[in-house]
């Protein structure tokens, strides 16, 4: 489980430092992704491209820190949860925001590494009929 933990937080330091190919080095060639942004399913494949275009839209790398990491595996395949904090500056803006949302990881193992292979993020939603994102919840 130590070695799906370093997956898991070299990735959010690398995030920090804006490294994309280390970033995208930890996902599989094929995965399944579903992230915060749409549309509903990201492509197949990681693309540098999108990753350093959407980092490129704040005033510097955003940070990331994962908290509540919780592992299961077994044999070749596990699976991780986490309540992650994303902090940044929109790029033109001075003011920064902080959001917490919810993450779930798919990893396999394939030449004795882990790489992961699904990975779902999402934020609440308001249940009040509003559907408004609950970007103001914290851990």
């Amino acid at each position: 489980m130590e070695e799906i933990r370093k997956v898991i937080e070299t990735r959010a330091a690398l995030m920090e430092k804006g490294d994309v190919e280390g970033i995208i080095a930890h996902y599989a060639p094929q995965i399944v992704e579903f992230n915060l942004a749409p549309p509903l399913r990201q492509p197949a494949e990681m693309d540098p491209a999108a990753l350093r275009a959407w980092m490129s839209t704040f005033e510097a790398p955003p940070r990331r820190q994962v908290t509540q990491l919780e592992i299961t595996t077994d044999g070749d395949v596990a699976f991780a949860t986490s309540i992650d904090n994303l902090s940044a500056t929109p790029r033109g803006s001075s003011e920064s925001f902080s959001l917490w949302y919810r993450v779930t990881v798919g990893l396999r193992r394939a030449d004795g590494r882990w790489l992961i292979t699904h990975e779902h993020e999402s934020v609440p939603f308001e249940m009040d009929g509003s559907f408004r994102a609950s970007v103001t919840l914290e851990p």
